[in-house]
Formats: structure tokens, sequence, C-alpha cells
């Protein structure tokens, strides 16, 4: 028996804005700084890299590079993305 097998690609399954909500919720509530950038990056790549680039006032280049591996996007960055998706900061005790 031959096991076949494919790429899962986290990207084909945020089509919604609920689906990304529901995503990048779990991922903030986790609070991984690596696991938050890695979400950021699949979102803004499921939802287009160049319009999130021109939404954000950040270059294409500059977001690729903030959500990279080894990436270190500023607070700054992160809020823009955010906005960017139309998705905004809750605080919750």
């Amino acid at each position: 028996m031959t096991l076949k097998t494919i790429v899962w690609d986290i990207t084909e399954h945020l089509g919604t804005d609920a689906e990304v909500a529901a995503y990048l919720e779990a991922v903030f509530d986790a609070g991984d700084p690596d696991e938050i950038r890695a979400a950021l990056n699949h979102v803004a790549r499921a939802h287009g890299m160049t319009d999130i680039a021109q939404k954000t006032g950040i270059t294409r280049a500059g977001l690729y590079k903030a959500l990279a591996e080894g990436g270190n996007p500023s607070f700054a960055t992160v809020s823009a993305v955010l906005k960017a998706l139309g998705m905004k900061f809750r605080v919750a005790a």
C-alpha cells in the first residue's frame, strides 16, 4: 500500500474574516511571539502580500522581511497589518 501525502498550507484555509479572526485569536492567546509573526505571515500571504503592503504603507519587501522566519516586526507593523486585514486588538481579563 502506498501512502500519498500532500503539503498542507494554512493559507488555503484563511478565506473569511471569521477564519482569520479565529486563527489569530488562538495564536495571540498562546502568546508566542514567533507564532504570532508566523500567523501574520500566513494571513498576509492568504490575502495577498502586495495588497497588505499597499494598505499598510510598508514596502512588500519590508513586509516579507518583517514577517519571515527570524523576522522581528515592530508593534507598529503588527498593528498596521491587523488594521489592513480589518482586524482589531482586544484586551480581556
